[in-house]
């Protein structure tokens, strides 16, 4: 079974933030909690505290079940059971019984739920072609924001979302083959670093998860989404552009077009299942780049950037 497929038939208890942090720790600690993200329903057992204060506060908009029939995924974050928990405190990501990868130093674990989740979408989700980018939606359209690390991808989709953009996904861009239309997550995005004090200063009533330091990234927390994303995640936009965005100290912004033949050779190498999906998921990276205007753009200031944004949005470009 896709996952995905039968989260609309399940009916939620409420929303997060409805529970106290007391009673959703319980229901983490007894794995009775399901959290629902877009159309997937993820089952998760922690008794960890920071765990349940990091849900607590970065997913207070989104619904939830208590013990639902059926959940895409079944996770727990805990320390792992051996003898390294007597001499080295760390944590693990389980998923149905399953440990993908090692565990991480137990101050990670928050994080560490992040990145399992974007891990299980990744290897799991078969029903969309998943794009490495973020994408967001304004007046009915979508932009899609594919960059490598360091570009600032994160922070400038931070500011979008911030800012009236619909924040469908920070990390990985869903396409559904039928539609070419991009699904949302409405997930927390993840900042690091230098991004984490700009997008402070810029929106200072944001809500935030623990930070995490001395990890492979560097220092790392997540951001709240926007209740109205949260509230619209389960429609789905048309992608309308594609923009590879990068940051450069001091620079003007700029908007410059991207070919087509490029941006398309960019999304066939960094899509996480565009060879398992084979000749499907080179006619969706197809159809998904003709349709969309597709730029190259530099930018220094985070206020300029939003303003060719919302240009594109009222209809500039076309």
């Amino acid at each position: 079974m896709q996952p995905g497929r039968d989260a609309e038939l399940i009916e939620p208890a409420g929303r997060v933030g409805d529970l106290s942090l007391r009673d959703l720790a319980a229901l983490l600690a007894d794995g009775h909690f399901a959290l629902h993200t877009g159309s997937l329903v993820t089952r998760i057992r922690s008794a960890l505290p920071d765990v349940a204060r990091s849900i607590h506060a970065l997913y207070a908009h989104h619904p939830y079940s208590v013990d639902p029939d059926f959940a895409d995924f079944h996770v727990r974050i805990g320390q792992p059971r051996n003898l390294r928990r007597w001499f080295r405190r760390q944590a693990e990501f389980v998923i149905d019984g399953e440990r993908p990868f090692e565990p991480l130093p137990r101050d990670q674990a928050p994080a560490l739920l992040e990145w399992g989740l974007n891990w299980s979408i990744a290897a799991s989700c078969q029903q969309w072609l998943t794009i490495h980018a973020a994408s967001l939606e304004r007046n009915g359209g979508a932009v899609i924001l594919p960059a490598p690390p360091g570009s600032g991808k994160s922070t400038l989709c931070a500011a979008l979302a911030l800012r009236g953009w619909r924040l469908l996904t920070d990390e990985m861009s869903l396409i559904d083959p039928r539609t070419i239309e991009a699904h949302a997550l409405a997930r927390p995005i993840n900042l690091k670093n230098a991004s984490i004090d700009l997008i402070r200063a810029f929106a200072p009533d944001s809500v935030w998860g623990p930070e995490t330091y001395d990890t492979a990234k560097g220092r790392v927390t997540h951001l709240r989404p926007p209740p109205a994303s949260v509230e619209r995640m389960l429609e789905a936009a048309e992608p309308r552009w594609i923009v590879f965005p990068r940051y450069v100290a001091d620079a003007e912004p700029l908007l410059t077009p991207r070919g087509k033949a490029t941006t398309f050779i960019h999304f066939a190498q960094n899509s996480f299942n565009y060879s398992t999906l084979g000749s499907l998921g080179f006619a969706v990276a197809g159809n998904l780049v003709s349709q969309c205007d597709c730029y190259d753009f530099t930018y220094s200031r985070l206020e300029d950037a939003l303003e060719v944004f919302d240009w594109l949005a009222e209809g500039g470009g076309r």
